[in-house]
C-alpha cells in the first residue's frame, strides 16, 4: 500500500500539456509565417470579414487547447476538486467510493456514492509510470480521509 501524499495534493496532466503547448505554439507559428509569406496582392484579397473569421477559428482553437490544458485534481482536507476542459466539480470525502483506472482507460474514474462515475482527465493513461502512482496516492488519500469500521 502506498503512503497518501500530504494534503493540499494537486496533479496535472504532463505529456497531454507538453504536446498540446507545443501544438499551441505551432498553430501560432504556421498562422504568423502564413500571414507573412503571402505576398502583397494574396494578402490584399482578404475583406475583413474573412480576417475576422480566420481570427475567431484560431480564437476556438486555442480556446480548446487551454480548456484541455487546464484540467487537474485537487485533493484538499474539504474534498476532491476535478477540473475536466470547462467543468469544474467538488466532492465530499464521503462521497468518493474508489478510485480506478484499469489498464487501456483514457483516464482514471471516481466511483461515488449515488451510483454514478465521473472521470478524472487531469489523470491520463499516457502519462504512464506516473498516472498509476497519481491513481494509487488518490486512492490512498481516499481511504485515509472516508475510514469505516468494515469493508464494504
Amino acid at each position: 500500500m502506498i503512503d497518501a501524499p500530504a494534503l493540499p495534493w494537486s496533479y496535472r496532466p504532463l505529456g497531454v500539456r507538453i504536446m498540446l503547448s507545443l501544438l499551441a505554439v505551432l498553430l501560432l507559428g504556421v498562422i504568423g509565417f502564413v500571414a507573412i509569406a503571402l505576398p502583397p496582392q494574396a494578402r490584399a484579397q482578404f475583406t475583413p470579414f474573412q480576417v475576422i473569421t480566420l481570427l475567431l477559428f484560431l480564437a476556438a482553437a486555442l480556446f480548446g487547447i487551454y480548456g484541455l490544458m487546464r484540467c487537474r485534481v485537487r485533493a484538499t482536507d474539504l474534498g476532491v476538486e476535478v477540473v475536466n476542459v470547462f467543468r469544474r466539480r467538488r466532492f465530499e470525502w464521503a462521497q468518493i467510493l474508489q478510485v480506478t483506472h484499469r489498464r487501456g482507460d483514457p483516464w482514471a474514474v471516481l466511483d461515488l456514492d449515488d451510483g454514478t462515475t465521473v472521470v478524472v482527465m487531469a489523470i491520463q493513461g499516457s502519462d504512464g509510470a506516473r498516472a498509476r502512482t497519481a491513481v494509487r496516492e488518490l486512492a490512498a488519500l481516499v481511504e485515509q480521509q472516508t475510514p469505516t469500521t468494515r469493508n464494504d
